[in-house]
């Protein structure tokens, strides 16, 4: 009995300690984190558009950085989110930038060409990307 009580109690303090290592752990710098795919926001969406199962398997939660010009820029409350144009009237590619890093959206404005880096976390409407860092 007491080495069941023994096992459990080093258990429990085995997976606390890993739940506090895991809560500190740091956030990746999107800045200096290398892109896994480099493509247009017209060809990203494209992908999920006719096979979404796949594209799934290739993109989802991989770092992509994207091109394409600016359908709209959307502030909402802390949360800045900017969308691409993809030649589809129904969807783009939407960018919730990264509020772990500085961005000068300022001098954003809808129509100007941009590239962002950021995690792909798959299609509601739109192919949504999540902490984005602004490439150029």
């Amino acid at each position: 009995m007491k080495k069941i009580l023994l096992f459990l109690l080093i258990l429990a303090v085995g997976g606390g300690a890993y739940g506090v290592y895991m809560y500190n752990k740091p956030h990746k710098n999107m800045q200096r984190q290398g892109a896994d795919f480099e493509l247009s926001a017209a060809e990203l969406y494209s992908e999920f558009e006719n096979d979404e199962s796949a594209a799934n398997t290739k993109y989802l939660d991989k770092v992509l950085q994207v091109t394409g010009n600016i359908r709209e820029i959307i502030k909402e409350d802390e949360k800045v989110s900017v969308i691409l144009e993809t030649g589809n009237l129904m969807g783009g590619i939407t960018c919730e930038l990264d509020g772990f890093s500085e961005h000068d959206f300022s001098a954003l404005n809808e129509g100007d060409q941009l590239s962002l880096k950021g995690i792909c976390t798959g299609m509601l409407l739109d192919v949504v990307l999540v902490r984005c860092v602004i490439i150029s």
